[in-house]
């Protein structure tokens, strides 16, 4: 058995855990990189967070496996861009600095690309060999696998799928451009409408409770919102004819009010072959996929 570090970096914390070689989680634990509102820059507080980890870690390591928030570079580890802002980031040569710090091998991936590698390794769907998944959270982020591959494009930052136009006179997003699939499928954007018409400040759990307990214009909002998800969807079965579409983020969990309605509504959208053998699901890893599918990129480049 061989044992890796993985790690998470997130725009306001840093998990970290070992992984054996059989995508095993051991010791996980987490650390705020946003505590002083950023002005310690997030590599900094993450190679920090890192070092006070491996105080008490008795594992012989064979490398580091890092899943990374942002458009990262996969060959040089770095961090190129960003959909939003996260102030001293961009630039961020996390593979050269681990490098230096910690003398281990390092790959570097994102984190939405790391979270499908996850489920298809320790998911049970390794079978699959064309998958594409998507994370639906304060953004939308994707990754894709196209013949048992993860798309990387050319500098490694393919599969910005909470970026593609659903609606060309759309809402401004924070990436420039007009209409992005994230400002309509997103649990912000659920949100924003729903606070916008009870005039509250209502979180994904109030919600859905109000979901649950049958109140029509929370389920007039709720069945718009998975038309806009399902819109975006339809599109990316047609171009990329997946065997497998993964849903993930903290409104997966919603199996009855959000998968179940979600897939007919995928369904009855996509043309009838691409229906032929294709499974949609939740994502079953949670909030370990990202963890996992680092330590697997990384012994899959090693």
């Amino acid at each position: 058995m061989k044992y890796y570090l993985g790690v998470d970096i997130g725009g306001t914390s840093v998990k970290i855990a070992v992984v054996s070689s059989e995508g095993e989680i051991i010791n996980s634990t987490s650390y705020s990189v946003s505590y002083d509102n950023y002005k310690t820059p997030i590599l900094d507080s993450t190679v920090d967070a890192v070092k006070q980890y491996l105080k008490d870690v008795n594992y012989e390591l064979e490398g580091i496996g890092v899943s990374a928030t942002g458009q990262i570079d996969t060959n040089k580890g770095e961090v190129i861009g960003t959909a939003g802002n996260l102030p001293n980031y961009v630039g961020s040569k996390i593979k050269e600095r681990f490098i230096k710090e910690f003398n281990l091998h390092t790959t570097v991936q994102n984190d939405a690309n790391c979270m499908i590698l996850g489920e298809k390794w320790i998911g049970n769907h390794d079978e699959h060999k064309n998958i594409v998944g998507i994370t639906i959270g304060t953004g939308v982020g994707g990754g894709i696998i196209v013949d048992d591959n993860i798309l990387l494009g050319l500098k490694g930052i393919a599969g910005e799928v909470g970026h593609f136009t659903i609606k060309k006179d759309g809402k401004p997003c924070m990436c420039g451009n007009i209409g992005c699939y994230e400002q309509y499928a997103s649990t912000t954007a659920l949100l924003n409408k729903a606070n916008e018409f009870y005039n509250v400040n209502l979180n994904g759990k109030d919600f859905f409770e109000k979901a649950h307990n049958n109140d029509q214009k929370a389920l007039e909002i709720l069945d718009e919102w998975i038309d806009d998800i399902a819109v975006g969807l339809v599109t990316l079965t047609h171009i990329f004819n997946p065997s497998l579409i993964l849903i993930g983020g903290g409104v997966s969990l919603q199996q009855e009010l959000l998968i179940d309605p979600l897939e007919k509504r995928i369904r009855s959208k996509i043309m009838p072959r691409f229906n032929d053998d294709l499974t949609i699901k939740a994502c079953t890893l949670k909030n370990d996929a990202g963890l996992v599918g680092a330590v697997y990129f990384h012994i899959s480049k090693s």
